[in-house]
């Protein structure tokens, strides 16, 4: 390469870089990075990026110690890869080229973290440009691996296999396509194979890592390697590094799925070496042995194979759950914290349910503490998760650091999940096998015992419901004590285990029992919820969660001190607990609806709800589950709502104005991040519930007074590029169809053809259908409810939406609940449209009936199988081979809830196709008697007598 950097120029970026990271100069730091912003700029700033990263030592004339440039090439590197992420495209071709034979060297380097960053920088190239982008990648990378010539470096050996392993992880599919008739995988699995005997065990880990991508793939690839990779497989199952045996435990959990069959016959040696491993002192390893149990125990068939070997499993379940030593002291000794602020890292991100779907369905350590500002700044800079090697700059908030048991998925939770799934499977027996240690452990003195017991018991409440319920009333009320347990980790865990059985107090007939179960079972859950301790208070809430799930009904009379206990947790919680609290609320409003609006319990809680509401700025991520738990409130409160509607619906609109501005600058400018999209999902959510809940007449003012904003943000989000935020557009295009039309009417227009373009499922990517399904649903539903009401105007789109629907009702690879939804919204598209349909009738009859055949009766049904009907009409000829099952649908049509008029419309049209075929078919009687019995005696009976 002829390229060679200016030496001044050179000297300041890597002092820049540097700069960026001090944490004891904060004048520096933010010259320096408004330097490295301008540089971005420069058209050599990714061959001096690429320059510093690959260069072992300062170059002459920059004079910084071993420990400062590491941290200089580290930044470099990222700036350099986050450069590619971000303008790939538009990186000159010589540039490139020379960032890629630095990557070459960086896999090469003697520093591990240095080929750990060279290899993010190669999977990052291959995701932007695609495999021919770099075709010359995956041979050398071959090529180091193999060291055929016996001069490759260990460390280069390292480097080559754990950039394969990245590029695999990020790039699956691509390597599992054909390319020119070749599938790169073909080649790639039986020489990372080969690789699991090297003498190397980071080599031996990464390989393991790399198959491990594809093991729970069922590809030609694995399908052509898999005997080989048991074998492998088998071999180092007593390999001595830790890491490798880890992966080969992960190897057979991903392979429960995908080639049961293949450990089917091995299956009792598995059990005795997953039990082996999960007694492993590595906390890691163990976990990963536990996690067998959670995939066999859920695998569909395999389960059952087990049987014979759970009471040699379970006794091994049970001494994981019991907290280490290690993590008592990580524990730290519980205490009345109550009144200690949250930090921002105890609160986990909180994502948006989409839950409104519609419709029928040690190197370069640093040298002490004055480098510590350092190497954090740089792991904040690193976009990946990447699993990092021993040596290199891990980000604070990483799951595997120095946090609380309590937070992180651990051998505990694995080993209790897995006797929940076992209670399910194998019900008694998983019981009787555990009641010894019950009886043993349940009173035992020293805590960790009497928790690991109470844990038991509540991992196993929902398989064993049946064989523990003669127990309960013993239970019960020794568990009840247990909330005043001097240690607050036993109160916890005895918090859980109370919901976990909640539902067999709140069903007791007697009311005596319950009195004495059900009545004590929440006053303890309530007073547990203000705790002195805040775990003791989210697992409180929590608990109070799952009994307002599992009593529904039965939890009404107990309104009142319940929502005084929530409005007194509002003014006591701090953040991370107030979520869990909004929870509570909003399951309560899901299944108590209407009671809620009751003066006495609407007026406590919504003051509560709005004094937070006030607080919570639109920027905050508590806005999250703040909107969701007020859109389940609106819904129960309905025209209750009406006192705080204006100003909600309105906040709603601008944070959704906000947020699409906020998309369209980071569109044109890199340097700006993406707004969160739940910003956007809550909020649409939270429009949807005040529309459903108000008067039709009040929620058409509130969409009028944001005119014509509305339907202009709403188009805007029926186009975003976030599946959940399409989902929830046309949740909303739906209710406003439902609700207010008038106001959607002029909008239709513009807002019909993104639509339209949205049902086309041809316009979808493979690896992008599943999450695309949710949308498609609910544009169908938001479709068949326009329909209704825009009745001739919908005459432009029908032949398109027809093609579409039609596709989805033949294509057996919709979901169900999506194929109903076309179903109903064609049917719909007939009442008013039925000259344009009826010429195509026979193209969708056949799979339109058989669809509505598994539909609950309901007014979208009775729609639908009247538009089908009035279809029907204007060519009859068009059934001649559905036209048994379509009297059949008549005859079976039963609907005791459906109101007139759409009562008197189905029937009149069921009257008027019959008479027709009455006509057509000179032996009627003869042609309905090929119907069963039973649909020619309802036929007779309700349409036509002889």
């Amino acid at each position: 390469m002829d390229w060679q950097p200016n030496q001044e120029s050179l000297g300041t970026l890597a002092v820049c870089l540097r700069d960026s990271l001090s944490g004891f100069n904060k004048a520096a730091q933010k010259q320096a990075e408004i330097m490295l912003a301008q540089a971005k700029s420069n058209p050599d700033i990714n061959n001096y990026l690429a320059y510093i990263f690959s260069s072992p030592a300062p170059p002459a004339g920059v004079a910084l110690s071993p420990t400062d440039w590491h941290l200089v090439r580290s930044a470099a590197a990222i700036m350099l890869k986050n450069n590619i992420k971000a303008n790939n495209k538009r990186i000159p071709e010589a540039s490139l080229s020379l960032v890629k034979l630095a990557v070459l060297m960086g896999i090469q380097d003697g520093n591990s973290q240095i080929r750990s960053y060279a290899g993010n920088i190669a999977t990052e190239i291959v995701r932007a440009g695609g495999l021919y982008s770099w075709p010359e990648l995956l041979p050398e990378l071959l090529k180091l691996l193999s060291n055929e010539t016996g001069a490759v470096s260990n460390e280069a050996q390292e480097g080559a296999m754990a950039a394969m392993a990245k590029i695999c992880e990020d790039n699956a599919k691509l390597l599992e396509r054909d390319h020119n008739g070749q599938r790169p995988l073909n080649i790639l699995l039986p020489k990372f194979i080969q690789a699991t005997r090297s003498p190397l065990p980071r080599v031996r880990t990464h390989a393991l890592t790399a198959i491990n991508v594809f093991t729970p793939k069922k590809s030609q690839a694995m399908l052509n390697n898999i005997d080989d990779l048991l074998q492998h497989l088998f071999l180092l199952a007593e390999d001595p590094t830790t890491d490798v045996r880890r992966q080969v435990c992960r190897a057979f959990v991903r392979l429960v799925e995908s080639r049961p069959d293949k450990l089917l016959p091995h299956l009792s040696g598995l059990v005795d070496y997953i039990i082996a491993q999960q007694k492993s002192d590595d906390e890691d390893l163990a976990c990963e042995a536990a996690e067998f149990w959670l995939s066999i125990g859920e695998h569909e068939d395999l389960w059952r194979n087990l049987e014979p070997y759970i009471q040699k499993i379970i006794p091994v379940l049970l001494d994981c759950m019991v907290y280490s030593p290690e993590d008592i002291a990580m524990l730290g000794g519980e205490s009345d914290d109550e009144d200690e602020e949250d930090r921002a890292e105890d609160i986990k991100p909180q994502f948006a349910k989409k839950n409104l779907q519609r419709g029928a369905a040690a190197e370069g350590q640093g040298e002490g503490a004055q480098n510590g500002h350092a190497f954090e700044k740089l792991a904040s800079m690193e976009e990946d998760d990447d699993d990092l090697e021993e040596g290199e700059i891990e980000d604070s908030d990483d799951e595997e650091g120095d946090e609380n048991p309590d937070e992180k998925w651990t051998l505990r939770k694995c080993s209790a999940a897995a006797l929940d799934v076992f209670a399910s499977d194998f019900g008694q027996p998983v019981f009787t096998s555990i009641l010894p240690y019950l009886q043993t452990n349940l009173k035992h003195q020293d805590w960790p015992q009497r928790e690991a017991a109470v844990l038991a018991l509540g991992a196993v409440a929902e398989g064993c419901m049946n064989v523990v319920v003669p127990h309960l009333p013993e239970l019960i009320p020794y568990l009840i004590t247990l909330l005043d347990d001097p240690e607050p980790v036993v109160r916890t865990i005895t918090c859980w285990t109370l919901g976990r059985y909640s539902a067999w107090a709140a069903h007791l007939h007697d009311p005596a029992q319950k009195q004495t179960y059900f009545v004590p079972l929440i006053d303890g859950i309530l007073r547990k919820m203000v705790d002195k301790n805040k775990k003791v208070q989210e697992a409180g809430a929590s608990a109070m969660a799952n009994l307002e799930e599992k009593a529904g009904k039965h939890i009404e009379p107990f309104c009142g001190p319940i929502v005084q206990q929530f409005v007194l947790c509002f003014s006591k919680y701090k953040d991370k607990n107030r979520w869990i609290l909004y929870d509570c609320v909003q399951t309560l409003a899901e299944h108590i609806g209407p009671v809620l609006a009751r003066p006495e319990l609407r007026d406590q809680l919504m003051t509560a709800l709005m004094d937070r509401y006030s607080k919570v700025p639109d920027q905050s991520r508590e806005v999250f589950p703040l909107f969701e738990c007020l859109s389940y409130v609106a819904i129960a409160l309905g025209d209750a709502f009406t006192p705080w509607a204006e100003a909600v619906f309105l906040r709603c609109v601008n944070i959704i104005h906000q947020n699409l501005e906020q998309t369209h600058a980071a569109l044109n400018n890199p340097d700006f991040d993406q707004p969160e999209k739940d910003f956007l999902v809550t909020s649409l959510d939270l429009l949807s519930a005040i529309i459903q809940a108000l008067d039709n007449a009040k929620a058409a003012k509130l969409v009028e007074n944001s005119q014509p904003a509305f339907f202009e943000l709403l188009g805007c989000c029926m186009q975003d590029p976030a599946d959940e935020v399409q989902q929830s557009a046309y949740a909303l295009l739906g209710d406003c169809a439902k609700f207010v039309f008038e106001q959607l009417r002029g909008a239709l227009p513009s807002i019909l053809p993104i639509l339209v373009k949205r049902l086309d499922l041809d316009s979808v990517l493979d690896e992008e259908v599943d999450g695309v399904f949710g949308v498609v649903n609910n544009a169908c539903w938001s479709a068949g409810e326009i329909a209704m009401q825009y009745k001739k105007g919908m005459e432009p789109f029908v032949q398109e939406m027809l093609e579409h629907f039609v596709e989805m009702l033949s294509n057996p690879g919709v979901p169900p609940g999506v194929s109903e939804n076309a179903a109903i919204a064609l049917g719909r598209l007939g009442i008013d449209n039925h000259d344009q349909l009826a010429p195509h009738l026979a193209k969708f009859s056949e799979e339109f009936l058989s669809t509505l055949e598994d539909i609950d009766a309901s007014e979208e049904k009775a729609t639908a199988l009247k538009g089908f009907a009035i279809v029907v009409a204007q060519n009859p000829q068009a059934m001649e081979k559905d036209l048994l099952r379509f009297f059949s649908a008549i005859a079976r049509y039963r609907d005791l809830k459906l109101q007139n008029p759409i009562k008197q419309e189905l029937h009149d049209v069921f009257q008027n196709v019959l008479t027709i075929y009455r006509q057509l078919i000179p032996q009627f009687d003869n042609f309905v008697a090929q119907l069963p019995l039973q649909d020619q005696q309802s036929l007779r009976a309700t349409w036509y007598s002889t």
